[in-house]
């Protein structure tokens, strides 16, 4: 081809191409208006926070019917949750067998982690019980207690977690459960701060369920990496046995009330629900109500769905209470 010829074809080639791509560009500007539009809907539509799962809504599945606990990341990430609460207990079957060596403790967190990489999901907190009392009255059976929760907070912060969860068992008496629940959160804290990781206090039964008496002790650690987890249930503080529990609740604290109590506080957030009603409302928490004290204490971090009742199958009831949180935070606008 002659070079002239070559250059007259590539010129009409090149205004053919310019025509071409100046139609796409206006193409292109008519179409980003409604793209920009929809991202703008999907954004003002969406919840506040970010929607974690708390292990223990499959609490049976595990223990009854032999789930692997190490599927939780893939069922959560199935189910539309971006965030892992586990529950330390429903993995003591094989970690005591191994009187929680460091080989055995080492071995969970792989697992964990690589189960929630794989999956693509964020590690939030471990939610540790059965370690010994906290809150206990003597002295030594409380620090044996703290030590005990050391390695918790090692596995935490090994899973890139921000929290461990724990309980203020010990003594029922005000006064004295107070100051042995500054001393153990103190001493647990101080431990968990050089790890950047947190100790939060889930209402869970007996004195922790006095939200007043909680958002007290909270006040006298005065830590910043010591704070709350407050659940929308778990707000008996009186049982006919005494005991945290089990047995008929005859005393409970404002839920509402001591959900307000304990925000300025939270560093994590658990929707508790128990049962549905036929608009799929849950039946003992009004869901709108909570989220507007959680949404004006200024939190937008992740609220953990858990599951706790009988009605549905555990998948069931976790869907039920992620749609329900998904709508009424709508409600709220």
């Amino acid at each position: 081809m002659k070079r002239r010829k070559f250059i007259g074809n590539t010129a009409q080639a090149g205004l053919v191409v310019s025509f071409l791509g100046l139609h796409a560009c206006k193409e292109a500007k008519k179409e980003a208006p409604e793209q920009d539009a929809a991202m703008a809907e999907e954004e003002s539509t969406a919840p506040f926070f970010k929607l974690s799962l708390a292990q223990w809504s499959i609490n049976k599945m595990i223990r009854n019917d032999g789930v692997d606990p190490y599927t939780f990341a893939e069922k959560a990430k199935e189910w539309g949750f971006t965030g892992l609460e586990y529950v330390s207990g429903l993995y003591y079957p094989e970690l005591e067998k191994e009187d929680f060596s460091d080989t055995a403790m080492q071995a969970f967190v792989a697992k964990c982690n690589t189960e929630a990489s794989k999956h693509g999901m964020k590690n939030l907190l471990i939610m540790v019980d059965g370690q010994g009392p906290l809150a206990a009255a003597d002295e030594g059976e409380r620090d044996k207690a703290v030590t005990n929760h050391f390695k918790w907070v090692d596995a935490a912060a090994a899973m890139d977690c921000h929290s461990i969860r724990v309980n203020l068992q010990g003594s029922m008496e005000k006064d004295e459960w107070t100051a042995a629940s500054v001393d153990g959160l103190t001493k647990l804290s101080t431990y968990a701060k050089d790890k950047n990781i947190n100790v939060i206090v889930e209402n869970h039964g007996g004195p922790s369920s006095n939200a007043a008496w909680l958002a007290n002790v909270m006040a006298e650690v005065g830590m910043d990496n010591c704070g709350t987890l407050p659940d929308f249930g778990n707000f008996c503080i009186r049982r006919e046995d005494g005991s945290y529990y089990e047995s008929k609740c005859l005393e409970e604290y404002d839920k509402y009330k001591g959900v307000k109590e304990l925000m300025p506080y939270a560093k994590a957030v658990s929707a508790k629900s128990y049962s549905f009603d036929e608009e799929g409302e849950e039946s003992r928490i009004d869901y709108t109500r909570m989220l507007k004290i959680v949404k004006d204490a200024g939190y937008t971090g992740h609220i953990g769905v858990e599951y706790e009742g009988v009605d549905l199958g555990e998948k069931e009831g976790i869907l039920a209470t992620k749609n329900l949180l998904v709508n009424a935070a709508k409600n709220l606008g």
